[in-house]
């Protein structure tokens, strides 16, 4: 029989789990009760919004996807660059088209 051992993986520990999640929590009710409660300019909330997306996304990839852990990091942030750009590319694409598709 032939059985393949998957145990090579580092995972990350129920620590890092609960931090992460702790970190997601915090994240995401800062700018609710920012919304909710109409405490800043829509400006400096849209910004901060954006902020704490930026921030939710690094605790994301950092606490649950394992970015830097394995064998290769390098390659799984070098694919995580081109996902970027892409994502880049077509959200700025589509504001443009949206901004000056004016008739």
């Amino acid at each position: 029989m032939h059985h393949e051992n998957h145990d090579n993986h580092n995972h990350g520990s129920l620590k890092s789990y609960v931090i992460g999640f702790i970190l997601s929590i915090v994240l995401t009710i800062i700018p609710l009760v920012l919304v909710m409660n109409h405490m800043l300019e829509k400006t400096a909330l849209v910004i901060t919004i954006m902020v704490m997306a930026i921030l939710q996304f690094i605790v994301q990839l950092f606490f649950f996807m394992h970015i830097r852990e394995g064998e290769k990091p390098r390659y799984n942030v070098q694919t995580l660059i081109l996902g970027l750009v892409i994502v880049f590319t077509i959200v700025a694409g589509s504001i443009w088209i949206m901004t000056f598709n004016k008739y």
